[in-house]
């Protein structure tokens, strides 16, 4: 009876891995999420660049500008002046892992109408902030822009490091800020009665017409491929690279098995 017991119980526990499996691998199969097939992080938002948000999914422009770019106006003279952050739509389902020797790849592009930063004005060159969650891990700052209203490409490449091998789901998802503030332009002595001397500042979308880059390249690997600082192999956090509850699950069933063991030989005995 006992053994009949210890076998029904050895034989659930067996039963519950198929149920962790697919939960644990449904991050592969959600194009909005990041794998090692699908690395490249896509940028969206409002056509007045209120609201940005980003995913891995190239198809997916739900709620995204249909122009294909999101545009603030400023009036004649008026500062040009953005501060926004772009972030994931949603938090990930499982940690994301870089590889150690990898690039993060920034490509965007903007288009800026404004005056001139002379002396004694305020002034930020468009400078991108990359954060994992609330902590940054590296910014850089563009100098030399175009802001005479042409489409400028932004490429900007971040080594990855032993603190940014492993993103850990739900708390260290990436988020980008874009930042740029000059002067407007007022234009010659009458120039701005007869043209309009408004300014603007544009970043495109994923979903442009003309093919503009607005991708987050991330070196995305395996967990097993990550190393030592990423969660992998030999790392004495988790599980060693098995599935969830698997270290339990083997426990239990060695344990059950020595006990149906030993009721045996008692029996026999």
């Amino acid at each position: 009876m006992t053994r009949r017991i210890l076998a029904i119980c050895l034989g659930l526990l067996m039963a519950s891995s198929v149920v962790i499996t697919p939960a644990y691998a449904q991050a592969s199969d959600d194009p909005k999420q990041p794998s090692v097939d699908n690395p490249h992080m896509h940028l969206w938002g409002t056509d007045d660049l209120s609201s940005c948000w980003t995913h891995f999914d190239s198809n997916d422009s739900s709620g995204s500008a249909e122009s294909g770019y999101g545009e603030q106006t400023f009036g004649d003279g008026q500062q040009v002046s953005v501060d926004y952050t772009c972030s994931m739509q949603d938090t990930f389902l499982q940690d994301m892992y870089l590889n150690s020797n990898g690039t993060i790849e920034v490509d965007l592009v903007v288009n800026i109408w404004s005056g001139d930063c002379s002396q004694g004005s305020e002034c930020k060159n468009l400078t991108l902030t990359l954060y994992q969650g609330n902590v940054q891990i590296a910014q850089n700052e563009f100098q030399a822009v175009d802001n005479n209203g042409n489409d400028e490409m932004i490429s900007w490449n971040i080594p990855v490091d032993q603190n940014t091998t492993r993103w850990n789901k739900s708390n260290e998802e990436p988020r980008l800020q874009v930042e740029f503030s000059w002067p407007g332009y007022n234009g010659f002595p009458g120039e701005c009665i007869v043209f309009s001397c408004e300014g603007h500042f544009r970043m495109y979308y994923e979903n442009n017409e003309d093919g503009n880059d607005a991708t987050v390249n991330f070196p995305v690997v395996n967990m097993t491929e990550a190393g030592p600082n990423g969660g992998g192999p030999g790392d004495d956090e988790d599980d060693e690279g098995f599935l969830p509850g698997f270290g339990l699950l083997a426990g239990l069933g060695a344990l059950a098995l020595a006990s149906m063991t030993r009721q045996s030989r008692v029996e026999e005995e």
